[in-house]
Formats: C-alpha cells, structure tokens, sequence
C-alpha cells in the first residue's frame, strides 16, 4: 500500500515557476513507477509526466517538455515535478500517482496503470 501527498501548488504569474512535491508513505516506494497528472476545469485528467522507479527513464507530455522535469528520491519517498515557465494553460489541479511495476526502467503515461493517487494540489497561472 502506498499513501500519496502533494504539496507545492499555488498562484504563480505566467512565465514563473513551482515546485511541486509528492511524498509517500509505505516501505514500497522504491517498487513503484511515478506519474503526475492534471485536470483542468471542465476538462479530463491528462498526463504529464512519468518517472520509472529507478528514476533513469522520463517521460513527458508534449505541452510539458523542454519547461518541466520530474525527478524522484527513493531514500526520502518522495516525487517533485519543477514546472517552469508556466503558462495560464498549466491551470490545473495537479495529482501524483504510483503504479505497481517489475521494470526498473518501466514508465506508463496512462491512468489505468496506476494504482494509487493523492488527493491533487492545485496550480494557478495568472496572465
């Protein structure tokens, strides 16, 4: 069983940064695949980056890439996702997420591979 929480999220001006942060609980963290996720209003959850538990393999969403980068430490249980550049279009509530994995170096962008969630942290970008 894992337990997610993040935290970091908050009003930020377009062109500006957050860090976001994700901490888990349980003795299984090193097992786990990571992800992050956002929903928009009125929109579906989208992924936007993944990280394998080893935390050599990246993946990210095309509006993300080359402004945010997802990183992982598997001695303190924890998962960040620096987001620079931000744009209004980011306006979202931003959810971390673990998914059961066998493969070091395995990733997974879609939400029915993960297996436990946080309660999502919410990100707003001002034009």
């Amino acid at each position: 069983q894992v337990q997610l929480v993040e935290s970091g999220g908050e009003l930020v001006q377009a062109g500006g940064s957050l860090r976001l942060s994700c901490a888990a609980s349980g003795r299984t963290f090193g097992s786990v695949a990571m992800g992050w996720f956002r929903q928009a209003p009125g929109k579906e959850r989208e992924f936007v980056a993944a990280i394998s538990r080893s935390g050599d393999s990246r993946n990210y969403a095309d509006p993300v890439k080359g402004r945010f980068t997802i990183s992982r430490d598997n001695a303190k249980n924890t998962v960040d996702l620096q987001m620079n550049s931000l744009k209004p279009e980011d306006t979202a509530v931003y959810y971390c997420a673990a998914a059961r994995t066998f493969g070091d170096n395995a990733y997974y962008t879609r939400e029915n591979y993960y297996n436990y969630w946080g309660q999502g942290t919410q990100v707003t970008v001002s034009s």
